[in-house]
């Protein structure tokens, strides 16, 4: 039997747009997608109107390597706007290929230390609005999800908490969050290979 071919996988990060809120710590994900891209030597990020105007950045002629990644073009809390419309065409499309593609969304996370990585995969969205408004947008579409930790505030009051996240990393904690690229790409291998498999939203998971 020949060996399977690789699933495709959409690669999101979510965060905010810049440049207000480049390289802010709720924009973790936005750093570590950009780190992905080198690492996968894939081309510049351009934007993408058929997906969502987000950042799409993709390797179309390695078929080995059938991986889109996509930088969410919109704010945190309204993340899934985009995000779906991205999304379907983007499946619809591999789907006409005969491949079904999987969803796989980078996130900041409060609950880990600065650089500690979170695979899930499924449950649900633990407070984060990002993940919240995917979820009421594409209810019924599983997803892999990957927390990148930015460490919480002692504090856990409300504009405290929005304060840590909307601050400016500084440069060990932007090199932390870079240095688990390579742990990413394992796991996002992992996931292409049907090692890690979405489930279903609100069953748990991770």
């Amino acid at each position: 039997m020949p060996p399977k071919p690789p699933t495709p996988l959409f690669v999101a990060s979510l965060g905010n747009p810049g440049p207000l809120y480049s390289r802010t710590l709720h924009s973790a994900a936005h750093v570590l997608l950009q780190e992905l891209r080198g690492i996968l030597t894939f081309p510049a990020f351009a934007v993408s109107r058929p997906l969502g105007k987000g950042l799409v950045s993709q390797n179309l002629a390695n078929p080995d390597n059938p991986w889109c990644l996509w930088q969410s073009p919109s704010l945190m809390n309204t993340s899934g706007v985009a995000l779906s419309a991205a999304w379907r065409h983007w499946s619809a499309a591999r789907e006409r290929e005969g491949a079904r593609g999987v969803l796989v969304v980078l996130h900041d996370e409060l609950e880990k230390g600065v650089g500690e990585v979170k695979v899930r995969t499924g449950g649900s969205a633990r407070g984060h609005n990002g993940l919240k408004s995917i979820m009421q947008k594409i209810p019924q579409t599983p997803f892999v999800r990957i927390g990148i930790g930015i460490g919480r505030p002692e504090s856990r009051e409300p504009n405290d908490v929005a304060k840590h996240v909307l601050r400016k990393m500084t440069e060990w904690e932007e090199s932390k969050i870079e240095g688990v690229a390579g742990e990413v790409v394992g796991i996002l291998r992992e996931v292409s290979e049907g090692k890690i498999r979405p489930e279903g939203v609100g069953k748990k998971g991770g």
